[in-house]
């Protein structure tokens, strides 16, 4: 399969979405830590293959207030543990957070909110894989691979804090 890439603006910078063909396999802002090099091939929107078109539908939908769930095709890349934590924030809910000890627990290593973490943080699909739901156990921001203004952003953005069509970077 042939590796693409579009690049599209958001109300939180500029996202590289990735594509295999049939999956997005990757959703990365422009200074995105833990981000691979860009592999693949650059694709304007109407030579993008359906899936990285549908992202960018539903990516104006989320932004807009009119989506509060992805229903897109993903295959990230991972290990066991790392796809168990990424199903767990896929099912977060809109607006809502979760601390990383919770998480733990619910995978039943309540000792394991360190490699929730770090496993968090390896997300290849942010905000379709919402990550930055997931919180201190205090309630504090803390890291965030698209930074910490984006993820205060993204969570206002849900909580219905920011204003609809407002630039937020």
């Amino acid at each position: 399969m042939s590796i693409t890439y579009l690049l599209t603006d958001s109300p939180v910078g500029p996202l590289r979405l990735v594509s295999d063909g049939e999956h997005l396999t990757g959703l990365f802002f422009a200074e995105h830590r833990h981000a691979p090099e860009r592999a693949g091939t650059e694709v304007g929107l109407g030579e993008a293959p359906a899936v990285l078109r549908e992202a960018v539908v539903q990516l104006a939908d989320y932004f807009a207030g009119r989506r509060t769930d992805f229903d897109l095709p993903l295959a990230a890349e991972g290990t066991p543990f790392q796809q168990r934590v990424w199903a767990l924030l896929r099912q977060i809910p809109y607006g809502r957070t979760r601390s990383y000890g919770q998480l733990a627990a619910e995978l039943g290593q309540p000792g394991a909110s360190r490699a929730v973490g770090l496993a968090n943080g390896r997300n290849p699909l942010s905000i379709v894989v919402p990550c930055h739901r997931v919180v201190g156990a205090d309630g504090s921001l803390t890291g965030y691979g698209g930074g910490a203004e984006r993820k205060r952003a993204l969570l206002d953005l849900e909580r219905g804090s920011a204003s609809v069509g407002d630039q937020l970077f």
